[in-house]
């Protein structure tokens, strides 16, 4: 029996979730929440230096430090997610939440970018699906560039979806990147 496409990218989409997660522990055990010190527009620039790294590895074609293209699209997923946590709990001068409070967070955010995904998903068909993973990482660069734009604005837009949008719109690209390359083989 063939499953729907639909329903193989929820599949997938939450392998990758498992897979970012356990990275998400990993940093936890090493360093606690250290990252809770750092105000959203700094996660937004840790997120566009993996971004750029992305692009630049794509175009050269060859990688001076042992850190590939996957570790940064998982990177970016995870500062993403603490960039939202960052968004609704505001930063803190010290490490503040147990490893057992930011995973509970970190669930939570990614369940609101699946389910963003899905209803995107269900209206732009797998359209994903054919695009390239450098496409992906425009996108990614694009939409930083855009959350730099409305910091600059303090937060203000006319007409624009806000931060916590585009850094969804974020995490499922790059979740799409990761399937790409993981599920899919690619590495283009």
């Amino acid at each position: 029996m063939n499953k729907d496409p639909q329903t193989i990218t929820v599949e997938q989409f939450r392998r990758i979730k498992e897979l970012c997660m356990n990275v998400f522990l990993a940093k936890m055990k090493d360093y606690g929440s250290a990252w809770r010190i750092l105000r959203p527009p700094s996660l937004t620039d840790q997120i566009y230096i993996k971004a750029q790294r992305i692009r630049s590895l794509q175009d050269k074609g060859t990688q001076k430090i042992n850190e590939g293209i996957k570790s940064e699209f998982i990177g970016i997923i995870n500062y993403c997610i603490m960039a939202v946590i960052q968004l609704e709990l505001g930063n803190s001068d010290k490490p503040d939440l147990s490893t057992r409070e930011a995973v509970k967070l970190y669930d939570k955010y990614y369940e609101s970018a699946f389910e963003l995904m899905q209803n995107k998903n269900h209206d732009y068909g797998e359209a994903w699906r054919k695009m390239r993973i450098s496409s992906l990482a425009d996108i990614i660069l694009m939409k930083l560039l855009r959350i730099k734009q409305i910091e600059n604005n303090k937060g203000k837009t006319s007409i624009s979806e806000g931060i916590d949008a585009n850094l969804y719109d974020i995490i499922n690209y790059a979740a799409f990147a990761l399937i790409k390359m993981e599920v899919e083989g690619e590495t283009e």
